[in-house]
């Protein structure tokens, strides 16, 4: 699995007596030899370099040497703080690439993300902080103590967040949504301030509640635009956003992805729109809005189709 299966090796059958063979074959032959017995040995010659890219040492050196004294200037400037955005960037174009069912985009994009794992753990080892084995040991205890039922080392019967709590110090003036993050997507942060709260009962009893409340927060949205107030329409229509996160965690659909899915959707139907348009001929500007829409049918059909 380690190496390419030309990767040559060799056979040795009864080494220094007179019925000695040498057999020279490529690694992916080695299991279809039928004369191995206690006298054989095979031997695998080191790998060069080159063959091993795909190991987790040879990242962890390539990061390093960027990060040394003859690197790469940018690798070295870089902070926790300076490397944030590319942070965000890599996780959105992950998200992408799994929204388009895209494998060898998603290997590629999964290469960013954990690029970005190494540039800090290089950085926290650089200043003596920490090191990437400090943050594998960390991932690696927190998933065995949080399953279980999987590896018996504590209670099966306690929850998730029992779990999570045993983790840390108990921190008496610590609040219930102190570990939400607040500065992600506002859509998603809605949809786990809700998530969080409804654990300790604080939540509608009913879906149809949720969704009269709906319809309280779309009047007072209605009432603020009668009364040109820009100030309560952005409060009223952020209650609304607010109210709809609790409706999809209701119906367990995570916001952020499904509004992201609607996202490309728009974008796919309205190219097809657009390459529809180029074909009679036509600028968009050009187009009736009822001529857009007739293209806009059409892109769906052939969306389904």
């Amino acid at each position: 699995e380690d190496l390419p299966p030309s990767y040559e090796v060799t056979v040795v059958e009864a080494a220094g007596s007179k019925d000695e063979r040498i057999l020279h074959v490529p690694l992916e032959e080695l299991d279809r030899i039928i004369m191995f017995s206690n006298l054989t040995s095979v031997y695998v010659p080191p790998a060069p370099d080159e063959l091993l890219t795909h190991e987790f040492v040879s990242l962890r050196t390539v990061i390093r040497t960027l990060r040394g004294e003859n690197g790469c200037p940018w690798d070295r400037k870089q902070t926790h703080e300076s490397l944030r955005e590319y942070a965000i960037e890599e996780v959105y174009e992950l998200i992408d690439a799994i929204n388009q069912e895209d494998d060898e985009a998603i290997i590629e994009e999964l290469g960013d993300v954990l690029l970005q794992v190494l540039l800090h753990s290089q950085i926290g080892e650089d200043h003596g902080y920490f090191t990437i084995d400090d943050v594998i040991k960390g991932i690696y205890d927190k998933m065995v103590h949080r399953h279980p039922h999987v590896f018996g080392q504590s209670d099966p019967d306690k929850s998730w967040d029992e779990l999570k709590r045993e983790e840390k110090p108990v921190d008496h003036e610590a609040l219930l949504l102190d570990d939400v993050i607040m500065t992600g997507p506002s859509l998603q942060t809605a949809y786990q301030l809700q998530k969080k709260t409804a654990k300790v009962g604080f939540d509608w009893d009913r879906v149809d509640d949720i969704w009269e409340k709906f319809s309280e927060e779309k009047t007072e949205f209605q009432e603020a635009v009668q009364q040109n107030d820009s100030f309560e329409m952005e409060n009223e229509f952020g209650d609304i956003l607010f109210v709809l996160a609790n409706i999809a965690k209701y119906y367990k659909v995570n916001p952020e992805v499904a509004l992201a899915k609607a996202n490309h959707k728009f974008v796919s139907r309205f190219n097809e729109v657009e390459r529809q348009a180029d074909i009679l001929g036509s600028k968009l500007s050009d187009l009736s809005l009822a001529e857009l829409d007739a293209l806009w049918d059409i892109a769906k059909q052939r969306e389904r189709e």
